[in-house]
């Protein structure tokens, strides 16, 4: 069986993905993987959070729709 992880195997795994997810994709692809295994390993360790963003007041106001006093009738 050997070992799976030679680097003739992980050369070929890098091609693979380059011609499947593109050049342009790889660095995003790689960066949400590295956020998840931070967030992961932190939520292991028992690390908290950051609290969340207080909620934004919106600063208009809106007004409810009008609503028609007509009887809906089936078609």
């Amino acid at each position: 069986m050997g070992d799976l992880l030679q680097p003739t195997h992980l050369l070929i795994i890098g091609i693979l993905l380059l011609i499947l997810f593109g050049a342009k994709r790889l660095p995003e692809l790689g960066k949400g993987l590295g956020e998840g295994l931070k967030g992961f390993k932190d939520g292991i360790k028992g690390t908290p959070d950051p609290p969340p963003a207080p909620p934004t007041q919106p600063t208009q106001q809106s007004t409810p729709a009008p609503t028609s006093s007509a009887p809906i009738e089936p078609k």
